[in-house]
């Protein structure tokens, strides 16, 4: 690598590189599910490169790997896209057995125009929303998610991972040290790799659910954590092969086990001088912390697709299991799908239950966003603050992915700030989805309908 690329590395990808020699750049981009899609190069052809091609229709296919007709009036020609490295995103990609860096990449039209429908640019489409207010969006994700045993059989269930105890990992041990230490090994090689690719650990817990963990990071910009959550994902899933087990992101994975969230903060600042527009002068709340609630509760349903986009995803949202059932907003309680979580006036923010650990994090940010940033420009009211157990009332959020699919498709105001052409495709590829799942004929319907209807 040249000294001038070099220059243009983070400062720990710069130190994981030196004293030695870089052998292969992995060159990368996000689908809509949230995969990593791209090429790996040598490093001396990427030092060459100024961009590279990858086709269009990486946005088109469905998680199966089917196609959904979503390719538009050019038909599916499968277009070129121009990608172009972000050199700020360049990070470690350390579990690999040479010396090798990832680079996410931004897709760009032979015009030179940002592919609409390329979730990266989805989610700064939303941030340049809110710069063009003079405000500037603040996020802090919440990441949750399982180690469970190898599983290579579609058709058996899924089972917690064997901890350094050799039992089972146990439910109902939300916040128990003795439980992270079951995991210990795993959770070393995730803290290592984070340190190795840059990235600061808020903490580490145990969840509610039989081998479920969160990892909190730090509050800052939504691209910049969104990109974190992308290589958090890979990491943590090749640290879990490390140690014969999977980490799996699925909303839902074991039955009566609770699911796994993707709890999204906001906080909004104001760019001339730096202050959190939900806190006025005298530390009390604004209106505009209250137009932003209002947002989430008035277009969190047309969202939900986003930010549950399997037909797993729904499957979270049962009562009494740690996930929202409905969209009342109160101050400290985790029964409601908006939380005001305990702060001091600088720090106030909105935390978005709502969202799943499945869904891709520059659109779940990006859907989150939407909805707060149409509650502070349309300045609408939210219902009164709850009190209470917000389970005691009626589901208020789609129940199936194609009762979310109907709401959004209708939310012309929501498919305004994400981008028309991204509302299209990604309702298509859902749809596609969405058809593909009500032709598999499930064990529940066999045991209790074939002999008994």
């Amino acid at each position: 690598m040249s000294d001038d690329m070099l220059d243009q590395l983070p400062a720990q990808a710069q130190a994981y590189l030196e004293g030695r020699r870089l052998d292969e750049v992995e060159c990368i981009i996000s689908d809509f599910p949230g995969i990593a899609r791209g090429k790996a190069v040598p490093a001396s052809k990427f030092a060459r490169l100024k961009h590279f091609h990858l086709p269009d229709s990486i946005f088109f296919q469905t998680i199966t790997g089917d196609w959904s007709d979503a390719a538009g009036s050019d038909g599916f020609i499968e277009k070129d896209m121009i990608l172009r490295p972000d050199m700020s995103t360049a990070t470690a990609a350390p579990w690999t057995g040479d010396w090798t860096l990832q680079v996410i990449h931004d897709a760009y039209d032979r015009k030179d125009r940002p592919v609409p429908i390329a979730p990266r640019n989805v989610l700064k489409r939303v941030v340049a929303l809110y710069e063009a207010q003079g405000w500037k969006p603040v996020v802090a994700p919440e990441m949750e998610f399982f180690l469970i045993a190898r599983n290579l059989d579609p058709a058996r269930d899924i089972e917690p991972m064997v901890g350094r105890s050799g039992r089972p990992a146990a439910a109902r041990q939300a916040y128990s040290m003795t439980a992270v230490d079951e995991f210990g090994p795993v959770i070393d090689d995730i803290y290592d790799f984070a340190e190795a690719q840059g990235f600061e650990i808020d903490g580490i817990t145990q969840e509610g659910g039989a081998g479920q963990l969160e990892i909190n990071l730090r509050h800052g910009d939504p691209v910049r954590l969104a990109d974190e959550v992308f290589y958090f994902k890979r990491l943590i899933r090749e640290a879990a092969l490390r140690h014969d087990c999977f980490a799996t992101f699925m909303a839902k994975p074991i039955a009566q086990e609770p699911g796994s969230a993707m709890h999204i903060h906001h906080s909004v600042l104001d760019l001339e001088t730096g202050r959190n527009i939900f806190s006025g002068p005298q530390g009390g709340e604004t209106d505009a912390f209250f137009h932003f609630i209002a947002g989430l509760q008035k277009y969190l349903p047309a969202a939900t697709a986003v930010l549950a986009p399997y037909v797993n995803s729904y499957r979270r949202y049962v009562r009494d299991h740690a996930a929202p059932i409905n969209l009342e907003w109160a101050r400290d309680n985790r029964t409601t799908g908006i939380r005001i979580p305990l702060s001091s006036p600088d720090a106030r923010r909105v935390e978005n239950r709502l969202a799943g650990m499945d869904c891709n994090p520059y659109l779940g940010i990006a859907a989150s966003l939407a909805c707060g940033y149409l509650g502070l420009m349309e300045e609408h009211r939210p219902s009164p603050a709850f009190r209470g157990d917000a389970y005691e009332g009626e589901p208020a959020i789609p129940q199936v992915l194609g009762e979310a699919l109907d709401v959004f498709e209708e939310a012309e105001a929501l498919h305004a700030v994400l981008g028309e052409e991204f509302a299209r495709v990604y309702s298509i590829v859902k749809r596609t989805e969405y058809q593909e799942f009500l032709q598999v004929i499930s064990p529940w319907e066999r045991e209790h309908l074939l002999l008994n209807v």
